[in-house]
C-alpha cells in the first residue's frame, strides 16, 4: 500500500469497530445510557431524561454519519471519479457536522465533570465549526490543498468521542482517578491530542497538493 492508502485503510478499521461499538452500546445494549449517566453526579440542573435520550441518540447517529461522509470524501477514488457525489457527501458531511454541535450544545449543561467540561465542549463546538468553515471557503475559492488540509483538522474531531472515552479509561482504570475526574482529563487531553494529529496528518500524509487533472488546472 502507499504512504497515503495504508493510513486511510487503519483509519477505516478503526471508525467502523468504533461505530459498531457506539451503536451496539447505545442503541442494543444500554439503550437508556444508564452506565453513562449514573457518572453524572452533582448535576447543577436535573436531566430531563426522555428528552436529553433523544437529544443523544441524535447526535450520535449524526456524528457516525459525518464520519462516514467524512472518510468517504478523503478516498481519492471518490474525489477523481465521483465529484458529483464528493460535493454533494462535503454537505452532508456539513450538514451533520452542524447538527453534531447543535445537538452537543444542549447536552453541555449536563456533561460529565461539571462546569469545566461543559466549557471545553462550548468551546470546541465553535472551533469545530470554524474549522469546517475555513474547509468550505477554501474550496469554495478552488483552493484544493488548503481544503484538504482545512477538513483533515474539521474531520480529525470526528473522533473526540472515542478519544475521550480511551483517555478516560486510561485514567480511570490505569491510574485510578476518580470518573469525573478522568473525563475531564479525558475531554481536554482529546482535544490537544486531535489537534496534534491532525497537523501531524498535513505535514506528513497531505503535505503535497493533490495531483490535478487538465481541466482543473485550467
Amino acid at each position: 500500500m502507499s504512504r497515503t492508502k495504508l493510513p486511510y485503510f487503519f483509519m477505516l478499521v478503526v471508525m467502523t469497530v468504533f461505530i459498531v461499538y457506539v451503536m451496539y452500546t447505545n442503541y442494543i445494549r444500554d439503550p437508556q445510557a444508564v452506565d453513562f449517566l449514573s457518572h453524572k453526579l452533582n448535576l447543577k440542573r436535573p436531566i430531563q431524561l426522555p428528552v436529553w435520550l433523544s437529544v443523544m441518540k441524535v447526535h450520535l447517529a449524526f456524528a457516525s454519519l459525518a464520519m462516514v461522509s467524512g472518510a468517504a470524501n478523503f478516498s481519492s477514488t471518490v474525489y477523481r471519479n465521483h465529484r458529483t457525489f464528493h460535493k454533494f457527501n462535503g454537505y452532508a458531511y456539513l450538514i451533520s457536522v452542524v447538527i453534531v454541535i447543535v445537538s452537543s450544545g444542549y447536552m453541555a449543561p449536563y456533561a460529565t465533570g461539571g462546569k469545566p467540561v461543559s466549557i471545553a465542549f462550548n468551546l470546541l463546538n465553535i472551533v469545530w465549526l470554524c474549522l469546517t468553515a475555513a474547509a468550505i471557503v477554501k474550496i469554495k475559492k478552488k483552493q484544493i490543498h488548503h481544503h484538504r488540509k482545512w477538513m483533515v483538522r474539521s474531520y480529525a474531531f470526528c473522533f473526540t468521542n472515542m478519544f475521550i472515552h480511551m483517555l478516560t479509561a486510561a485514567f480511570h482504570e490505569g491510574m485510578g482517578l476518580s470518573y469525573s475526574t478522568s473525563y475531564m482529563a479525558g475531554v481536554y487531553g482529546s482535544i490537544v491530542l486531535l489537534f496534534m494529529l491532525a497537523e501531524v496528518v498535513n505535514r506528513t500524509i497531505y503535505r503535497n497538493p493533490p495531483v490535478l487533472n487538465r481541466i482543473e488546472k485550467e
